[in-house]
């Protein structure tokens, strides 16, 4: 019988986690949904693209959260968007791990624009689409906690090279982690 596989990777009291966590709350709501966004957009569309060409629902969310941050469309068009389309995706692929947690991320990038919270989640969701794209399916937990740790500093990193020093309007977030 095949393993049975996390549907995210990453620890939460990790230290590169916290110290994620503690970067995020000196930016603000613009920065951490830019940052997401573009992560969202350039790391895990690709994955899920390459497993289901053809499949726009995940891309279409990314899009229409950038539509809502521009004020071209009301929130209710991107809720439908990461709901009925890019989860709905997720919630079709149990059969391919790999593209329904890239799906899933992506949703998590694209609902940042609502909740901020979200930043977190997509990091976890991108640690398991890298982990199984990159490795398979079959490897052991201290594989799949290595690369899910290597995905947290590279996460890290996207956002230290947009973040804003002495941010003047910081979000501070209650992780409930």
């Amino acid at each position: 019988m095949p393993k049975k596989l996390r549907k995210t990777l990453g620890d939460v009291n990790a230290p590169s986690t916290i110290a994620l966590r503690e970067l995020i709350d000196t930016q603000s709501k613009d920065t951490i949904r830019k940052w997401c966004l573009e992560y969202a957009e350039n790391k895990l569309l690709p994955i899920f693209e390459k497993h289901c060409p053809g499949d726009k629902r995940p891309r279409n969310a990314v899009n229409a959260a950038r539509d809502y941050i521009e004020g071209k469309v009301k929130f209710p068009v991107v809720k439908k968007n990461i709901l009925n389309e890019c989860h709905q995706a997720a919630r079709e692929l149990d059969n391919n791990p790999i593209a329904q947690t890239a799906a899933r991320g992506v949703g998590q990038g694209s609902a940042v624009v609502h909740t901020l919270t979200h930043s977190l989640g997509l990091f976890f969701y991108a640690a398991a689409a890298v982990a199984y794209e990159r490795v398979g399916l079959e490897a052991t937990d201290e594989v799949y906690a290595a690369i899910a740790e290597e995905v947290c500093l590279d996460y890290t990193a996207a956002l230290r090279e947009i973040a804003v020093a002495n941010e003047p309007n910081p979000v501070k977030l209650k992780w409930n982690c």
